[in-house]
């Protein structure tokens, strides 16, 4: 099971335990704090509610309960038929996988995925916007698709990391910076969560999105856009070779720590201490997935 239909799921189970009413709201960023993941996979989530009718979205309101939740969990999901969403995520994974290996063309057809992966109009609409929107694939004129050839390539991935390097420790010493205590709480959770099993137990999306987000909030603190928006654009396109970097993760306990600390040093005001301590933690990334590469290589 991937994350949306797990992250459905876990919403669904959320509102019966809540025993939310109709008309009840269910705020984007309370579900991410309770669910310990960004908002990405949180919105992908309240889409599909709100597509099968569970859900009613407002403009500029968010997602209310359009219908009661009384069945069973499992039942439910049947009934709504969300299990396609898992169809969507094993494809993505397999284009993602196939495109690394080099068996699929930079340019493709809709009729050639469509085929080769066994999807429905609606799934390969699915799994394609996905992808479009993490920035690996774009539109082109007519009935095709052109895939990326950034960060295809473990030195592609490396490179993003030597971005970050030196981006993410400036946005620490940003003047008038300012992490919210509960932004730092959310994020000290998500840590603990880890170290107290999580690192073995978590699916790769799971790891992803806790490390995305709580490098981004970090960087949000700056309150600088030019910053804030360079560090989305790299998280999103970097996701396709982050998945490869977590077959091994005997170093993220080592992580855990450091963002332990960092969190720390922000929380006392200490930041150029902790601008120090973001460039330590980086460049051990870097050495780290420098020693794995191998893992990255088609």
């Amino acid at each position: 099971m991937r994350i949306e239909q797990t992250i459905v799921t876990k919403i669904l189970e959320l509102i019966k335990a809540q025993e939310m009413t109709v008309g009840s709201h269910l705020p984007a960023q309370l579900l991410a704090d309770r669910l310990r993941v960004s908002r990405s996979p949180i919105n992908e989530a309240l889409g599909i509610l709100a597509e099968k009718g569970v859900l009613k979205r407002e403009a500029n309101r968010g997602y209310f309960l359009a219908t009661p939740v009384v069945a069973p969990t499992k039942t439910l999901v049947e009934q709504l038929g969300i299990g396609e969403t898992n169809v969507v995520s094993d494809v993505y994974f397999r284009i993602a996988e196939d495109l690394l290996r080099g068996l699929l063309p930079r340019d493709v057809k809709e009729t050639e995925i469509k085929h080769r992966y066994a999807l429905t109009p609606a799934q390969l609409n699915s799994v394609m916007a996905r992808i479009s929107s993490e920035g690996w694939a774009e539109k082109k004129p007519g009935y095709g698709w052109s895939f990326s050839s950034m960060l295809t390539t473990a030195d592609s991935l490396l490179q993003s990391y030597r971005l970050r390097l030196a981006l993410e420790p400036a946005a620490l010493l940003e003047p008038g910076y300012h992490l919210a205590p509960d932004v730092i709480e959310r994020c000290r959770a998500a840590e603990r969560h880890l170290l107290q099993g999580g690192i073995a137990t978590d699916s790769a999306d799971n790891l992803h999105e806790r490390g995305v987000r709580f490098h981004e909030s970090l960087v949000e603190g700056s309150g600088n856009p030019f910053f804030i928006d360079t560090i989305r654009r790299v998280n999103r396109v970097r996701r396709l070779l982050s998945y490869r970097s977590m077959q091994e993760r005997s170093r993220y306990r080592e992580h855990c720590e450091q963002h332990l600390h960092l969190l720390d040093l922000l929380e006392r005001g200490h930041n150029d201490e902790a601008a120090q301590a973001m460039r330590v933690h980086l460049s051990s990334t870097l050495r780290n997935l420098e020693k794995i590469s191998g893992i990255l290589k088609p």
